[in-house]
């Protein structure tokens, strides 16, 4: 059974509208946390992510999911940053395949640092983009 062909254009319509409210977000984090952390959104968002951890550890696989990229792709950028001296790996002490992985104090503070630019180019992307026809319906529910 296939859906009407309108429902088909309102899904795309939806898929686009989607992909283009990320796009404004992500290029304008990008430049920002660039130029005044010298961090990609990427990296932001493991620093985040791991910070946020409260009493328990993410595995790698973990984590590829919750910041959306593939594990090879995280495996580099955790093993960049890792390099940088932000994050640290060890082993799991109950299963020495897994490998966790945490926020160091520079880690923590260059976090500290780039939060609130990372929060306020997010806020003003959002005002902006709310203020486009196309993007408004969507900016309404994620903020």
């Amino acid at each position: 059974m296939s859906l009407p062909d309108d429902a088909v254009e309102a899904r795309a319509q939806g898929w686009r509208t989607l992909a283009a409210l990320h796009g404004r977000i992500e290029e304008r984090l990008e430049k920002a946390l660039q130029k005044d952390h010298d961090l990609s959104v990427s990296e932001y968002t493991v620093l985040d992510v791991l910070a946020r951890q409260d009493g328990w550890y993410m595995r790698m696989q973990q984590l590829a999911r919750a910041v959306a990229l593939s594990q090879s792709a995280t495996t580099r950028l955790v093993t960049r940053l890792e390099a940088r001296g932000l994050l640290s790996r060890y082993l799991c002490p109950d299963d020495r395949r897994g490998i966790y992985t945490e926020v160091t104090q520079a880690g923590g503070e260059l976090l500290a640092l780039a939060r609130p630019t990372h929060d306020e180019v997010l806020k003003l992307v959002l005002a902006e983009s709310a203020e486009i026809p196309e993007l408004a319906p969507l900016v309404a529910v994620i903020a």
